[in-house]
Formats: structure tokens, sequence, C-alpha cells
């Protein structure tokens, strides 16, 4: 017998950022976006501009373009 849970899968977003040069702008990046309501991961990459969220449900694309500024980058849209 197997146990069902109610838990949704989670839901992996890729955003562009532009700005992004160092390791210390993927920190900036990585640090604002994890702390919205959800979010279990992000991987920012400054090479790519790409940075990967990992939250239990969709988020808003304004509430991480909002963290994204306020890391002093800009949110370009979805990869």
């Amino acid at each position: 017998m197997t146990a069902q849970t109610d838990t949704p899968a989670p839901v992996t977003a890729v955003y562009r950022v532009s700005g992004m040069s160092c390791g210390h702008c993927e920190g900036s990046v990585s640090r604002e976006i994890s702390g919205l309501p959800g979010v279990t991961s992000v991987g920012a990459v400054a090479a790519t501009g790409e940075v990967t969220v990992v939250s239990a449900a969709p988020l808003e694309e304004e509430a991480v373009r909002a963290a994204v500024e306020e890391a002093g980058f800009e949110l370009t849209g979805r990869a």
C-alpha cells in the first residue's frame, strides 16, 4: 500500500536577468528571490543571465521583478 499526498509538484521557472557579471551578482539576485514566499531553490548564472527558480506554486512575475530590482538588476523576461 502506498500513501498519497496532496503536496503539489514544485514549479520551475527560468528568468532572464540583465546586469549580472560575477558570483557576487548571482548571490545578490539569489538572496532576494529566495525571500519570496514559496521559493525553495534559486540558481543564478551570470554567464548566461539566467535565473532558475523552484517554488511550491507559480510566482507572480511582478514579485520576481521587484526582488531582482531590489538586488540592483533588471528582469527582462522568462527564458
